[in-house]
């Protein structure tokens, strides 16, 4: 992006259409690392620095819904929701004030801040905003074995192990259209994990609302309690993180959906997409101009390959979080 006042163009993928009203670029915007789905880039303006996030709407598994998201994020930002303030969306953009932390590892976070996570959803969740987007079910794709296939003929350095756990890969699929999920379906984030945090004098601020929409509210529980409370795989889950997000969300007056697989469902299954997402990308083999890196998505799908059977196997383990 250059400093000038000339006319919308695009510079690494961004539309400068409607940043001018960010003020006068005091230096280039610059791409920041990093970016499972999306690509994200500072511009530091004379009104202020800017977090520009490029949306990827070539090859999205899902329609992101940008105006409404947008809306839900300033109902949340003006109700106290730690977060970045939104400033723009755009048809392929959104633009929040650029917000300073620390990033967390993913490991098991102190229980003070699962508590306030566990506070900060009930929170989202008591929000009234009008949703227009009703809940629909995809159907779950089971053309893994045809990927397999594909896999193989191009020599993709994963191509075998996902070959060999064709069987998980069926199983975990029929599992994600068979589950029944108990409700209630709440409107929320859909994807607090430990990459869409920061700290902030130790406390929690909540990154990246885009995929935010209708969910049932045991998927999105089990998901964020989880994710705050292992490392990078399951050998290091701590329970009672688990449960403090829980406790801090009853705490500000949320109420527990009944256990269930369904509280790990929705996590395995975004899990079970964005491999399979990644895969098509990789079996392309050209570097797509939005998304993450071809590097990036040959990574996401090598941890798919050897997570997901390993979670699928230890959901009965997972569930005992719930008791």
């Amino acid at each position: 992006m250059s400093d000038s006042g000339s006319p919308p163009s695009k510079q690494g993928g961004v539309h400068r259409t409607n940043l001018s009203q960010l003020g006068t670029p005091v230096r280039p915007m610059v791409r920041v690392s990093g970016g499972f789905a999306n690509r994200l880039h500072r511009l530091d303006t004379d009104q202020g620095s800017f977090a520009v996030k490029e949306m990827n709407l070539l090859d999205r598994r899902e329609t992101y819904h940008l105006q409404d998201v947008f809306r839900f994020e300033r109902a949340a930002f003006a109700a106290g929701i730690p977060m970045p303030e939104p400033v723009l969306a755009d048809d392929d953009i959104l633009v929040h004030r650029w917000v300073d932390g620390e990033t967390m590892p993913v490991a098991p976070v102190s229980p003070a801040y699962a508590f306030e996570i566990g506070e900060i959803l009930a929170r989202i969740h008591a929000l009234d905003v009008d949703w227009p987007h009703p809940l629909i079910e995809e159907p779950t794709p089971r053309d893994w074995p045809e990927l397999a296939e594909r896999a193989a003929a191009s020599g993709q350095p994963w191509a075998a192990e996902l070959a060999a756990r064709l069987d998980t890969f069926l199983a975990i699929a029929d599992l994600v259209a068979g589950c029944v999920r108990p409700g209630p379906v709440v409107l929320t984030h859909k994807d607090i994990q430990p990459w869409n945090l920061l700290a902030r004098d130790g406390r929690p601020v909540l990154l990246d609302w885009e995929l935010s929409g209708l969910l049932d509210l045991s998927g999105e529980l089990g998901s964020t309690a989880l994710s705050l409370a292992k490392g990078p795989g399951l050998d290091s889950i701590e329970p009672t993180v688990f449960r403090t997000v829980l406790d801090g969300y009853v705490a500000a007056g949320g109420a527990l959906p009944p256990p269930g697989p369904s509280w790990f469902v929705f996590l395995i299954g975004g899990w079970l997409g964005h491999t399979r997402w990644n895969i098509l990308r990789c079996l392309a083999g050209v570097e797509a101009g939005t998304g993450p890196d071809l590097a990036l998505s040959h990574q996401v799908v090598a941890d798919g390959v050897r997570g997901l059977p390993i979670m699928f196997d230890r959901l009965p383990e997972l569930q005992s979080l719930l008791t």
